[in-house]
């Protein structure tokens, strides 16, 4: 697992209170974590945060996994 993978599993585990060993690059973030649109807004903002990135909504649309949103904070920093 990257380095970025590593810290956005942790990240989303803080959050929503979920085990991050049990938390998987290919998990649905939505379905994995219970969340709705609101609260993976609140997520964006923590990513945003702590790896320094702007990530805009467009980009994220198309967005349902871990190894996705770290593929897309990757190409941003």
């Amino acid at each position: 697992m990257s380095d970025t993978l590593d810290t956005l599993i942790r990240l989303a585990a803080k959050r929503f209170g979920a085990d991050p060993a049990k938390l998987r690059a290919e998990d649905d973030l939505f379905e994995r974590l219970g969340i709705d649109s609101f609260q993976a807004v609140e997520l964006i903002s923590d990513v945003e945060d702590e790896f320094d990135v702007e990530l805009p909504d467009y980009e994220l649309q198309a967005i349902k996994t871990f190894a996705a949103l770290a593929q897309k904070i990757d190409a941003r920093r």
